[in-house]
């Protein structure tokens, strides 16, 4: 296997310096250079590098880029170590990707099955809760629930870890209240499906409920994943990593914002003229729910790609398809899309929330995994104090 290397771009980044300084590095030997084969390209040795940012923080606080061999969004698109999202969603189980993003390797055989007792433990517990709570309010509790039924909870050996995530996805989805029958082992976007709706799965609807779980599952370094990779530096266990992230994306400004958008399409819906709530919404926030989203400037390609794949047609599809032909600038975003596919299939209220939390634990448990392999607490900055003398 070819060594890794960085580019200079690259290089500069990790240490968090210009490049002209990574070339001075090269001057007094700190850092050795190769060219690539088009004769042109610097090419620095990532080992070298590593440990060159090492010791120039000398045990301070992270304050550079965090380097993952996770995601990366880039020209447009969202991979998963190195494999387009949107080509993932819809051809490839959220089993498999699980398996990609945890162990690096597409296992189209993964399973995710909780044991029984655990699972009767969490439905125990949230019965008495679920008559008044949306089924993304259960979460934290069945996650609880599951800690403390775990006693290997505190080992963070890599193949321990997976093997909680993969019983702790498949508990998250079994402890929530049903509105069908529906198996243990059969695939985890069926079983959520009578978690979210009482209709009967349909092929094309369990699909796009899988394809949402496989988009949804990771997206860099967004906040809720930023709070994860802090939990597991302190190296807290699984079950509160993924109870940090859930904490972080129930705000408004995160996950949370799939029902705003939801309510907001449901509205236009039933409007004769659907602009007129764009424009009526535009005059008093400025922004349009579900549409736009900075990281995708010529648009989301994961709301393209849910967006093909809920074929159920009806008011809110209708709206949104005629919203982007009425002013071919706005794009929307995979909020928009979870909004579509929860009404195309009579969704509970907080369903895209559930399929967003459901889908990114896969995505915050890689995260803990690569930061379980990181130096304890390096993210400990200081306060620049502004208060009285």
């Amino acid at each position: 296997m070819a060594e890794q290397t960085f580019t200079t771009a690259q290089t500069a980044r990790l240490l968090g310096v210009k490049a002209e300084t990574v070339y001075a590095y090269v001057s007094r030997g700190l850092l050795s250079r190769t060219r690539a084969a088009d004769g042109r390209t610097s090419l620095f040795d990532a080992g070298e590098v590593r440990r060159l940012a090492a010791r120039n923080r000398r045990g301070a606080p992270e304050s550079g880029p965090i380097e993952t061999t996770l995601t990366v969004i880039r020209d447009g698109s969202l991979y998963y170590r190195g494999q387009d999202a949107a080509h993932l969603a819809g051809t490839t189980t959220f089993e498999a990707v699980t398996s990609l993003l945890w162990t690096g390797k597409l296992d189209d055989g993964a399973t995710l099955v909780s044991s029984a007792p655990v699972r009767e433990l969490a439905c125990a517990v949230v019965r008495p809760l679920a008559g008044h709570a949306r089924p993304v309010d259960l979460l934290p509790v069945i996650v609880g629930a599951a800690a403390t039924a775990d006693p290997l909870r505190y080992d963070v050996d890599p193949a321990i870890v997976v093997g909680t995530g993969r019983a702790l996805l498949a508990v998250m989805v079994d402890a929530l209240p049903s509105h069908l029958d529906t198996g243990p082992t059969e695939p985890l976007g069926v079983r959520l499906w009578a978690a979210l709706t009482a209709r009967e799965p349909d092929e094309d609807g369990v699909r796009a409920l899988g394809a949402a779980l496989v988009l949804l599952a990771d997206h860099d370094l967004a906040s809720s994943t930023m709070a994860v990779r802090t939990a597991a530096s302190t190296r807290a266990h699984p079950y509160a990593v993924v109870a940090t992230g859930l904490g972080a994306l129930d705000g408004p400004a995160h996950g949370a914002a799939a029902e705003t958008v939801r309510r907001f399409l449901r509205g236009a819906a039933e409007l004769d003229d659907p602009m007129a709530a764009v424009v009526e919404r535009v005059r008093d926030t400025g922004d349009v729910p579900g549409f736009g989203e900075p990281l995708y400037p010529d648009g989301d390609p994961r709301a393209t790609r849910l967006l093909e794949l809920v074929r159920t047609p009806g008011p809110v599809r209708s709206t949104v398809d005629d919203l982007v032909a009425a002013r071919p600038g706005m794009r929307p975003n995979v909020d928009a899309a979870l909004a579509v596919l929860a009404e195309a299939y009579d969704m509970v209220p907080g369903a895209g929330e559930t399929i967003r939390a459901i889908g990114r634990t896969a995505g915050w448990l890689a995260h803990a995994l690569e930061e379980y392999r990181e130096r304890p607490n390096r993210f400990r900055p200081r306060g620049f104090y502004t208060g009285a003398p």
